[in-house]
């Protein structure tokens, strides 16, 4: 089905069968000529009017490749979240520690070498935790977006517990 309109009245809405063809056009004009016939049409159309001016009523398309597309992607970007969370967890610890003995950089207190060797190979460890608790709380953001697509894809279709 093809659906037709005029500029002139882009109310009326002439539908007729098969795609949008020189054919169907031809009966898009048989139907409003009789629509204009039989007074069902004030339009009037002073200059003529030729089946090439009706103008081709098209039904919005849904691009369900690109719904799927973000899908896709959100599934992703909370994939990443959680890989980043455990990672930020896994070195938390280690990186409170590390941080409690760099106060030791601050005190009068005397320092061993080995200890100074140890707290420079602490500070990777530091920048590692921090750098990934940066990516994690910057996912964080993404990932809500990614929540809230996920939830309006299951709607319906899953209760979720608070």
């Amino acid at each position: 089905m093809v659906q037709y309109t005029l500029t002139a009245n882009p109310e009326l809405i002439i539908t007729v069968p098969g795609k949008d063809s020189s054919k169907a056009r031809d009966k898009a004009m048989d139907q409003l000529m009789e629509l204009m016939e039989s007074g069902k049409l004030s339009t009037e159309l002073e200059s003529g009017f030729s089946p090439q001016e009706l103008i081709e009523v098209k039904e919005p398309v849904i691009d369900v490749s690109s719904k799927e597309d973000e899908i896709t992607q959100s599934v992703q970007i909370l994939s990443n979240l959680a890989t980043l969370k455990l990672k930020v967890q896994e070195s938390r610890t280690e990186a409170l520690e590390v941080r409690k003995a760099i106060d030791i950089l601050f005190s009068d207190q005397c320092v061993t070498e080995e200890e100074i060797t140890q707290l420079k190979e602490g500070f990777k460890v530091l920048k590692n935790f921090a750098q990934a608790n940066i990516r994690y709380q910057e996912a964080r953001g993404k990932a809500e977006q990614a929540r809230e697509i996920l939830d309006q894809a299951l709607k319906g279709q899953l209760t979720v517990d608070s």
